[in-house]
């Protein structure tokens, strides 16, 4: 690890200064923190061990729900059910393998994948992203580099791998700072995360945590991998401009004159490949396929007799197109992604899709030994009741307090974010937050979709500035490239800006949002809930 004094090869020397001892915090915190799947192990562990010692001081609370309601025990007191008993023990071994299978973001998320593997491999979404940098006016490529940076998330790595160095190269292409152009893309991959016109394979996954958290003061609430979908498409615009405005107003200038001398390789080579007339017009062909099929799926959607609405009400709550959004993923994803392939070339037949699909599943081993530690740690939550029991009492706490206004979420985002700068996966941090913080915010009077959205903006806005986020040494490894000496502390203090920009613009957008113009975050998404 270094500071930008030094080269990144030797240990800093220097550690003075408010910044540097903040990032040395960081960075201690976040080393002492074991693997998050080791981390999930241990919570697992942890929690059979609390509940015999809650069950045998008789923690319990007041069941906040009304007489008959679903789950509610006779007597109106939720008690702690111990796992540390013969009883626990067993029924941890029956649940095992289910816990496991049934977690709810475990086949969402891979599904989904399978999709939009198909494009990524046939090489549709890295032309897509070079398409919409390489074609934009000189006075539109910083607008451009955040927004086509924003959108890449749909593909996980694509944006870390493809596009800063993309953006890079054509910022020192223009005669402009190269540093500035990794910077730009840097903030819409990274700190505009959870923002996009798509849905993508985040939207499942973490609505496939948020609905167990959920279950526990409602037990029949459902979360939809749409339920983000109009905050998260307006977030778009936002992040792209306060992302544009940053580079051009305060990271670029105070970067200065890009001097060649500082890099560490040949920028002579540093060529930038252009699309070819054949990646053109597979664009084109991709572009009608998706027509296509967005045709076909608003036909199942839009009359109100489509095959997709409520079979009993015809509307499009509670719909088989809602509930089955993880397929209209896929369909959307892989149709276009096949075509532009066949008229690359990259794709010919059904085994070129198989072999694309196999290598995006061959990537997620350590995701699903995650999934498989999480899964357990979120039932054991769930069965030992202490989850419920900390969300009400906390929920208590917080009217004590008087802070179950919107202002709480102020609080909330900014947990969420300091949080995120040690524990830098968002499915891992969410699975350990969730079932604490959706159940007491649900017990003020929000819904869990509102509660969603909020945490999707302090998870975003820290990435840039964490060296714990999984991408952060590659991009530290490009901008080595042009400038040799750079460390993580001019890194950091490089993105601390769009940090700071991003989480006042985002939380100020979501309460003009949510509670000014009382808009849904999502379709059918409520704003309130009432327990």
């Amino acid at each position: 690890m270094t500071d930008s004094t030094h080269s990144p090869n030797n240990q800093p020397k220097d550690n003075n200064g408010l910044f540097n001892r903040f990032l040395a915090t960081v960075e201690f915190l976040g080393n002492m923190l074991p693997h998050p799947i080791t981390l999930f192990a241990i919570f697992a562990v942890s929690i059979v061990l609390i509940s015999g010692i809650a069950d045998w001081f008789g923690l319990s609370a007041v069941d906040p729900r009304p007489v008959g309601a679903a789950g509610r025990a006779p007597d109106g007191v939720i008690e702690v059910v111990s796992l540390l008993s013969a009883e626990g023990l067993q029924r941890i071994m029956a649940g095992l393998v289910t816990n496991f299978t049934g977690f709810a973001p475990l086949g969402t998320v891979l599904v989904a994948l399978l999709g939009v593997s198909v494009a990524e491999h046939s090489g549709l979404l890295s032309a897509a992203m070079r398409g919409m940098v390489m074609g934009a006016s000189k006075r539109l490529v910083t607008f451009m580099v955040v927004f086509a940076a924003i959108m890449s998330n749909t593909a996980s790595e694509l944006g870390y791998v493809v596009l800063i160095p993309l953006a890079a190269m054509i910022f020192h292409s223009l005669g402009r700072h190269p540093l500035a152009g990794l910077a730009a893309a840097f903030a819409g991959v990274s700190g505009g995360y959870s923002a996009n016109l798509l849905l993508g394979t985040i939207d499942p996954l973490l609505a496939g945590i948020t609905t167990p958290a959920a279950q526990m003061i409602d037990p029949n609430y459902e979360v939809g991998a749409e339920a983000n979908w109009y905050f998260m498409m307006i977030s778009v615009l936002l992040i792209a401009a306060l992302g544009t405005l940053v580079t051009e107003k305060i990271v670029e200038p105070r970067l200065g004159k890009y001097n060649p001398d500082e890099a560490s390789i040949d920028l002579s080579q540093n060529n930038i490949n252009t699309l070819t007339a054949l990646e053109k017009t597979g664009l084109k062909w991709a572009g009608v396929a998706l027509l296509v099929v967005l045709s076909l799926f608003a036909w199942t959607i839009i009359p109100a007799d489509g095959i997709l609405r409520h079979p009993e009400t015809g509307q499009v709550a509670g719909s088989p197109f809602l509930k089955g959004i993880v397929a209209i993923i896929f369909v959307t994803f892989s149709v276009p992604g096949f075509v532009y392939g066949r008229v690359v070339g990259s794709m010919k037949n059904d085994k070129d899709i198989i072999n694309a699909m196999s290598k995006s599943m061959s990537s997620m081993g350590l995701y699903i030994v995650l999934v498989f530690f999480a899964a357990q740690f979120v039932a054991f939550f769930k069965w030992t009741n202490l989850g419920t029991i900390l969300a009400i009492n906390g929920a208590a706490l917080l009217q004590a307090l008087n802070l179950t206004g919107p202002e709480v979420f102020v609080l909330f985002i900014l947990m969420c974010a300091l949080v995120n700068l040690s524990l830098g996966s968002s499915s891992a941090q969410w699975a350990i937050t969730a079932p604490i913080f959706v159940p007491m915010l649900m017990l003020i009077g929000y819904a869990p979709e509102t509660i969603q959205a909020a945490y999707r903006i302090g998870d975003s806005v820290t990435n840039l500035i964490t060296p714990m986020m999984s991408y952060f040494g590659l991009i530290l490894a490009v901008a080595v490239k042009y400038k040799k000496d750079m460390g993580i502390g001019t890194l950091v203090a490089t993105m601390l800006p769009y940090s700071i920009v991003f989480f006042i613009g985002w939380v100020i957008l979501f309460y003009v949002w949510v509670f000014a113009l009382g808009l849904p975050v999502g379709p059918e998404s409520p704003i309130y809930y009432t327990p």
